[in-house]
């Protein structure tokens, strides 16, 4: 177990470095005249994402779930390849990468590194972390709880997102 409490705090700290990097490209991108879309849903996102951290510390704890290898390793590999995944998203997009949703005015969608395979590859980083993450020590009410939760904080931030970045496309 003490090895699974390194990860999720490992998960903790990323976010902690995450959050430093977001808070720099808001300032980049707010003097550029950038434009903050879906503020009320940020706080929303940020519960979710530090409850998830603190309920994949708790369920294998408190409903006394076993260590099991088979569903670790994969979960693990998953985790690993989902953040993988998110800092060449924070990459490609460079300074207008965040963990809000700002768009300058007139500036065209990124669409090079993942952005040629898919239009929203952190979000897919976040849904397989959000999945894998509690699975690596069977917390599975954690998994599929914040799973759903997750799910539809981002059928409500993508709509947002997609909104704000027709909006700043010029046609």
């Amino acid at each position: 177990m003490s090895w699974y409490v390194l990860l999720v705090l490992g998960v903790a700290a990323e976010r902690v470095v995450e959050l430093v990097v977001a808070r720099r490209n808001t300032a980049r991108t707010l003097a550029r005249a950038g434009v903050e879309h879906g503020r009320g849903h940020y706080p929303v996102m940020v519960a979710l994402h530090t409850a998830l951290l603190v309920c994949c510390l708790l369920e294998p704890v408190l409903a006394d779930r076993p260590f099991l290898p088979a569903l670790a390793w994969p979960m693990l590999s998953l985790v690993l390849l989902s953040q993988a995944l998110r800092w060449w998203c924070v990459g490609t997009l460079g300074p207008y990468w965040n963990t809000r949703v700002i768009v300058v005015p007139g500036a065209r969608p990124i669409g090079t590194g993942p952005y040629r395979f898919l239009r929203h590859p952190n979000y897919v980083a976040v849904a397989v972390e959000v999945a894998a993450l509690p699975l690596v020590h069977c917390a599975w009410l954690s998994a599929v709880v914040f799973g759903a939760a997750n799910a539809a904080l981002l059928t409500v931030r993508l709509r947002c997102e997609n909104a704000a970045l027709a909006g700043a496309v010029p046609a």
